[in-house]
């Protein structure tokens, strides 16, 4: 044999998932956003194993000093087998002699905004606070007076609510977040305030309130209203002093309606905890419903929070009245509460994937669950919050939201095609692991280290209590009546009572001895943390947006957004395991994938929703998904989707349809970019088309056509 003739480079193929090799984009995100470094910029964590280790040891801290080493070893396993505590956690855990004034919380609400001048300006500085040290915030802005409205106090009459949200917008995009990231927002608005016609239309100004997104609290009564094409009346609550000066008559619904109110304190309130609302107008419920899908189908908001939903399934029902959500809507919070996030990433339990055995690992699954619920536990020791009010809420109810990302991915890697009865299986039965997991762990820890302190306060059983569980009344409890934050925690929350019907067992412990937290699960649309750290898994409950395709990412001194190349991680896989060759969108049978590799196009809306209701049983907070919508889908089918998803017993629904008019998304595919021209007029009066995936010098940089486009319309250009 010739030693010297051409030998064949030979590649290792992986034995498993875990030896895929991140991609540069991963790897580039993790560097700018998660890795530790000085003032000087010099990288404190050498790689991800270091940051990995950084947070371990951030975290153990909270452990005593003789079980320290051992829970460090089982944390750091955790963080290399696929746990992924969220960016505020991975980012500032450990790194105090570095930003000592960031927090490890990524979500948090704000206080109520009560209807005075002084307060809003007052939740507008604990906002600014909150941003900077790195916090998402939600408000709900329908707690104050409609547009019109006169001021006694100040003899004149309010320009409404969304002049205000005006003034956080701007002092979100002033504040720069710690971390490298620009502050987020969530302002929701209720479906029967004066005002919620121009809440809906809001954001078609260019430029205006996009340090914001947009959701509507819908009711089911308002629901029901658009059913029935009943009318649909618009009111706010009245003082005493201003039903006696109107001469309203309060049993009258023409002229006053009793409803749900966060503020109760000045307002006119029965018995039953309702608050009286003078009606200011009534409309058509369908000819509001038509105005919010219209935007909704063209501008992508505002988003769809069915809130009577969302306190009817709060395990805290007997003393939150929740009206405000994160940024993403994943964490539905009373008001000053906060929540810290973590996923695991589903990929790394799949087994044998792609091939007809393939399969999840169920044990190590449970075994990672179990040591993550500990290490978020933990977070809240080292909280950071700036807002003492935020700090007693977070140590009084000890609120974690543990979710996952990679969903789409892994139910690829299976084989599997998103949405289909077999996926919707898998992921009800990995959503309903991960929560008996947690709550069995939680009652482990509550006997180890105490349950959360609002178990052990004891209630006075109120008219509103026995009108919310009618229940109780047959159960013997009385108006008057005193009982532990543990026992209406775990007897009448309505999500407890569906853990009791797989485990009633472990219902009776946390009767009896509580729970470490009082919620443990809630899944984040993961983005950043999805993209770096878990190799581009899909985000969240996802599927894969496409497998490859471009994302717009911020970097620091750029005047616009800079479009990267990624890979989906289940092409990765299957590149780096099967076939090195295989593409989308290619003709060579050779080359092409298999037939379950679909991505979110491919996926029709009902069953997005499908997917999100089967998770939405055992996740006792909230989800963030967004059902992706073609450019040409119909509107009439369109308006299909959120109905429902209201009959299928959602906490909310987000939909996104590719509008270049309107918006620049953060993903985008090459495909659409080609398809889409955009015109630039330039100083001597000649426009100039480009295609959106053209690249174009101006102003010393290279930007794509897209995204120079989005910043100059959108008014962010060159303010990075």
């Amino acid at each position: 044999m010739d030693s010297t003739a051409q030998k064949t480079d030979l590649k290792a193929i992986p034995a498993n998932v875990n030896e895929i090799k991140l991609q540069p984009t991963s790897l580039d995100i993790w560097e700018n956003k998660y890795c530790l470094k000085s003032k000087q910029g010099e990288r404190i964590d050498e790689n991800i194993d270091q940051t990995y280790q950084r947070v371990a040891k951030a975290l153990v801290e909270v452990e005593a000093k003789d079980i320290r080493q051992d829970w460090y070893e089982k944390f750091l396993w955790a963080l290399r087998h696929g746990v992924i505590p969220a960016g505020r956690i991975t980012s500032n855990a450990g790194a105090q002699a570095h930003k000592p004034a960031t927090s490890t919380i990524n979500c948090t609400v704000s206080g109520i905004i009560s209807d005075s001048m002084e307060d809003i300006l007052q939740k507008n500085l604990e906002a600014g606070l909150t941003l900077k040290a790195g916090c998402g915030i939600g408000y709900e802005f329908s707690t104050l007076r409609p547009k019109g409205a006169y001021v006694s106090g100040a003899g004149a009459y309010t320009s409404g609510p969304l002049s205000f949200m005006d003034i956080y917008d701007k002092t979100c995009f002033t504040v720069s977040s710690a971390g490298g990231r620009r502050g987020a927002q969530m302002a929701t608005f209720e479906i029967g305030h004066p005002d919620v016609m121009d809440f809906i239309k809001a954001k078609r100004e260019d430029g205006r309130l996009r340090q914001f997104n947009l959701s509507l609290l819908i009711t089911a009564e308002f629901m029901e209203a658009v059913k029935n094409d009943a009318d649909w009346a618009l009111s706010f609550p009245m003082t005493q002093s201003e039903l006696e000066s109107d001469q309203l008559d309060l049993n009258d619904p023409a002229q006053v309606l009793w409803r749900e109110f966060p503020a109760k304190a000045k307002y006119v309130t029965n018995d039953a905890g309702l608050v009286a609302c003078k009606v200011s107008k009534t409309v058509k419920a369908q000819r509001l419903w038509d105005m919010i899908m219209a935007s909704t189908y063209d501008f992508a908001e505002p988003g769809f929070i069915l809130i009577d939903k969302v306190n009817e399934m709060n395990n805290n029902w007997f003393c939150e009245n929740i009206r405000a959500t994160n940024p993403c809507g994943e964490q539905p919070l009373p008001p000053y509460g906060s929540c810290l996030l973590g996923s695991v990433n589903l990929t790394r339990f799949v087994e044998r994937p792609f091939s007809p055995d393939a399969g999840f690992d169920w044990e190590t699954f449970r075994e990672a669950v179990s040591i993550f619920t500990r290490m978020l536990d933990n977070v809240v020791e080292i909280n950071g919050l700036p807002l003492p009010e935020q700090r007693h809420e977070i140590e009084r109810k000890r609120r974690h939201g543990m979710g996952y990302l990679g969903l789409g991915s892994a139910i690829t890697m299976m084989g599997m095609s998103y949405g289909d009865p077999a996926s919707v299986a898998f992921t009800e039965r990995v959503t309903k692991e991960l929560a008996l997991v947690g709550w069995q762990t939680g009652l482990e820890l509550a006997k180890e280290k105490g349950a959360a302190p609002i178990m052990d306060e004891i209630f006075e059983v109120t008219g509103e209590m026995l009108r919310l569980r009618p229940e109780m009344i047959e159960d013997g409890v009385k108006l008057g009546d005193k009982l532990p934050g543990r026992v209406l925690h775990a007897k009448y929350s309505r999500y407890m009572q569906k853990i009791a019907t797989e485990d009633a067992g472990l219902i009776e412990d946390l009767i009896e001895h509580g729970c470490r937290f009082t919620h443990h699960s809630s899944i984040a649309p993961t983005g950043t943390i999805s993209l770096s750290l878990a190799n581009n898994a899909s985000n969240g409950i996802e599927p894969s947006f496409a497998h490859h395709y471009a994302r717009n990412v911020i970097r620091e001194g750029k005047k616009s957004k800079e479009k990267v190349d990624v890979f989906s991680f289940e092409l990765l896989a299957y590149n780096a395991m099967v076939n090195p060759h295989a593409l989308p969108y290619t003709d060579n049978p050779d080359h092409q994938l298999p037939d379950y590799f679909i991505t979110a196009d491919d996926i029709s809306p009902i069953q997005h929703v499908d997917i999100q209701a089967a998770a939405q049983k055992w996740i006792d907070s909230s989800i963030s998904k967004t059902a992706n919508v073609p450019t040409e889908y119909p509107y009439e089918d369109f308006k299909h989707i959120y109905l429902y998803a209201y009959e299928q017993g959602l906490k909310g629904c987000t939909t996104f349809r590719f509008n270049p008019e309107a918006f620049q998304g953060v993903l985008v595919k090459e495909q659409d970019l080609e398809n889409t021209t955009y015109q630039f007029e330039l100083e001597d009066g000649q426009v100039v088309e480009l295609k959106g995936n053209e690249e174009i010098e101006y102003d010393g940089e290279l930007h794509s056509a897209a995204n120079l486009f989005d910043a100059m319309k959108e008014g962010y250009y060159g303010k990075f």
